[in-house]
């Protein structure tokens, strides 16, 4: 593939998904990263894009959301490692709120084998895959369907949330910071979110690491307001989303990574690794899902899956 042909990819990559990877614009273009670097260093002086910390960006710091087909093919191995995380954070009998995306849907899949449930929802895709579970009620929000995500939003889905109060709510977004928390590129999507939000008593957020360190147009959970962050493991070399973990974490955020195993590692080009897990400089360290044994070592590490805050 010539250069010319190469970077006018890379630029309708990125123009479709807001922010793209180094990694996975390499895999997609076939070449090496040192390449793709390369040819967004040139796009970058055409003013057509903006380069980030492994990987590239919309011009103007702001990344935007993409669509629905575009989120379903991104990430999909570690949005899945994710998901069954997160899911051990749920017990039977407990009612919780999950708001809309493609991590959530992930989610949502595992929480059909949780008896006892309740689900509150404004995501079609997450009372889809709940649709069929036994035991599990799902309570829908009203509100008008934004076709990009599949969830509804608008003042309806708003005022049906108005007096709720559950557990937890799980959510994803756009953009992960320490500075300004969750955000997201839609405002009719942002206020939903906010009042699912008011509805928990707790909050966890499920974002990836292509999320950590991306800001976006809409806050809509700050980071004092953030229980649990489960994420999975930075590649190699992704300086900006294991300083994003390490400040969110000295903010106060519990935080589980959710290791890439097997098939899912060598897809993902994340080979096994002994990594530390960022702990809060200023806060209690975060607890394994096991206990340790008498005299064993009591760092974290990332190849265990840990239950935050249990």
């Amino acid at each position: 593939m010539f250069a010319a042909e190469r970077r006018q990819l890379i630029l309708e990559m990125v123009r479709a998904n807001g922010a793209v990877s180094l990694r996975e614009l390499a895999r997609v273009v076939q070449t090496s990263e040192v390449t793709v670097r390369r040819d967004v260093r040139a796009l970058e002086a055409e003013g057509l894009l903006d380069r980030r910390h492994g990987g590239a960006v919309l011009p103007g710091g702001f990344t935007r959301e993409s669509g629905f087909p575009q989120k379903s093919h991104l990430a999909t191995a570690e949005k899945t490692a994710i998901a069954e995380v997160a899911a051990d954070l749920v017990d039977e009998g407990e009612a919780i709120v999950v708001g809309a995306g493609t991590t959530t849907q992930e989610l949502a899949r595992r929480l059909a084998r949780v008896p006892g449930l309740t689900v509150v929802t404004n995501s079609l895709l997450v009372a889809q895959a709940l649709a069929h579970a036994n035991r599990v009620e799902v309570v829908m929000t009203g509100g008008t369907l934004r076709g990009s995500n599949y969830g509804l939003v608008g003042s309806g889905a708003e005022q049906s949330l108005q007096g709720l109060r559950v557990s937890r709510a799980f959510l994803s977004g756009a953009g992960l910071t320490a500075e300004r928390g969750l955000s997201t590129s839609n405002m009719l999507s942002a206020s939903v979110d906010r009042a699912l939000v008011q509805s928990a008593a707790e909050v966890v957020v499920l974002a990836d690491h292509t999320k950590l360190g991306a800001d976006t147009m809409f806050q809509t959970v700050p980071t004092d307001l953030i229980t649990h962050l489960v994420t999975d493991e930075p590649p190699p070399g992704d300086e900006r989303a294991g300083t994003e973990l390490q400040a969110l974490a000295d903010r106060g955020v519990q935080i589980a990574v959710a290791p890439l195993c097997g098939a899912d590692a060598i897809a993902a080009g994340r080979p096994r690794r002994e990594t530390p897990l960022p702990g809060p400089r200023r806060h209690q360290p975060l607890r394994s899902a096991q206990p340790l044994a008498a005299g064993a070592e009591q760092t974290p590490r990332l190849a265990d899956v840990r239950r935050a805050g249990r």
